[in-house]
């Protein structure tokens, strides 16, 4: 085998690296001023070898190459090719802390913090002590890189720092059937778009016709509107049943009570990372990959009649903000670089400040369950994230084009994601259209929209020749509103 950048296996349509020599091409003034130190500390490419270290490359890669002393499955979401960051607690230790889910365990990073001796972290080993992620997504994709590193080196077979050390790994290794999950970052600020153009498209379809399907404006920019923070919980939180005003009878008085037509949103967000930035300042879209820490599922929960009735003029109020569910675990944007696809035509072309060249649409596996109460899980819609037409880079350039600032931590979602055909559907009002054609499940009951008691689960995961990169699950079940 030469030593080349990429070697292509017999019979794989995808290509492996070999070496891969993390000097970074980012336009980020952090990730240059680190390169040098980072090549020094990280790498000597036969150790790097040896010990199974070889960064992600924007390429499928083999599982040979990364392989780790935990055990787990070829199916399992969270290989040495994933990593992703999680807060979590136990019963035995309620301090809330970091973690990375490797198998079916956790790393506990507060246990380990002192074995980030890299340059960019050796003086913020804190930041592994600390109880969400915020500052540790503050110090930028050079950390984030370096960071990285060491967890695939602590991890790796050929590694003998846990692996040899009982002690260390007693307490540094936690089962994930033991802990409870909490919100990993504490988030400022939330921004939902509406960027997928085949849930836009049939929302248009059913509201103002098929002539009038999209807006005039929804192919110039990325729609999208602020949303409240304060009802993002994580996975497995239940939802209630909101009551609100509705107009049943058009033309008519509106009523108050249960919200009727309670639904799900398929979408998948981001989290913003790296300092903030200054208010006045555009982050051009050359560095929007630079601001994007990671990804996580998501459950926009919305109540349909209560939408309709309040969102002319200014749009969704009480309708979004009783609760939005995401997944406990942040999928790194370099563990989704190798699932990277062509970005979706676009025309016509948008602004300059909207361009950019390289594949930024991701091919993530989604699906949707409902499991009603007291009976088994029905999977109603498969779908995926490729079918997106704005994608994060444009989201998060246009969101800062006016000048508007950001600060790691905020979360920016996807907007429901459909695909083309009507079993991947990202809603209910989608599946169901509009309620006419009821939606049929395993236990032999229907559903127009959620009934109480049903859980709705989300699933995603990328999948390359011999391993994932999965999110886990994002779920929750819906309760029966108060009685006001």
């Amino acid at each position: 085998m030469k030593n080349h950048p990429e070697y292509t296996r017999p019979g794989s349509k995808h290509n492996f690296p070999v070496i891969c020599i993390p000097v970074h091409c980012e336009s980020s003034a952090l990730d240059h001023a680190a390169t040098k130190a980072e090549v020094s500390w990280e790498l000597s490419v036969s150790t790097k070898e040896a010990m199974g270290l070889l960064q992600q490359s924007p390429v499928h890669r083999s599982a040979s190459i990364m392989k780790s002393f935990i055990n787990y499955s070829a199916d399992s979401d969270f290989p040495l090719e994933n990593l992703p960051y999680g807060v979590f607690s136990t019963k035995e230790n309620a301090t809330r802390r970091v973690g990375v889910a490797i198998g079916d365990q956790i790393l506990d990073l507060n246990a380990v913090s002192h074995l980030f001796e890299g340059p960019l972290l050796k003086d913020q080993q804190y930041v592994f002590k600390e109880a969400t992620l915020n500052s540790f997504m503050s110090l930028g994709r050079a950390a984030w890189k370096e960071a990285r590193g060491t967890l695939q080196r602590l991890l790796s077979v050929n590694d003998q720092t846990l692996q040899q050390n009982a002690e260390l790994r007693a307490r540094a290794l936690v089962p994930q059937s033991s802990a409870t999950m909490h919100l990993p970052v504490h988030i400022g600020d939330y921004t939902d778009f509406y960027s997928s153009i085949h849930h836009a498209t049939n929302v248009g379809i059913m509201f103002r016709g098929p002539e009038n399907a999209l807006m005039p404006n929804w192919k110039y920019i990325p729609v999208g509107y602020h949303g409240r923070a304060s009802s993002v919980v994580v996975s497995g939180t239940p939802i209630r049943r909101p009551n609100g005003q509705t107009c049943p009878v058009d033309g008519e008085a509106p009523v108050f009570g249960p919200c009727r037509l309670m639904d799900f949103e398929l979408e998948v967000a981001f989290f913003v990372g790296g300092p903030p930035t200054t208010l006045g300042e555009p982050v051009p879209i050359q560095e929007a990959q630079d601001r994007i820490f990671g990804m996580v599922l998501m459950n926009d929960w919305s109540a349909r009649d209560i939408q309709k009735w309040e969102y002319v003029p200014l749009g969704p109020f009480l309708s979004k903000s009783l609760g939005t569910t995401i997944s406990p675990w942040v999928v790194t944007l370099d563990a989704l670089l190798p699932f990277a696809v062509d970005n979706m035509e676009q025309v016509p072309q948008p602004f300059p400040y909207l361009r950019h060249a390289d594949k930024f649409n991701f091919d993530i596996n989604l699906t949707i369950d409902i499991k009603p109460e007291r009976s088994v899980s029905s999977t109603v819609s498969r779908t995926n994230y490729k079918y997106m037409y704005w994608t994060s880079k444009q989201q998060l350039a246009h969101h800062t084009i006016t000048g508007c600032n950001l600060n790691p931590g905020d979360l920016m979602a996807s907007g429901t994601i459909s695909g083309p055909a009507s079993d991947s559907f990202g809603s209910m009002l989608e599946l169901s259209w509009r309620g006419t054609k009821p939606v049929p499940l395993a236990d032999g009951s229907t559903r127009k929209f959620l009934q109480d008691g049903d859980e709705v689960v989300i699933k995603g995961y990328c999948e390359a020749d011999s391993y994932r990169v999965g999110f886990g699950s994002c779920s929750g079940k819906l309760l029966p509103a108060l009685n006001l």
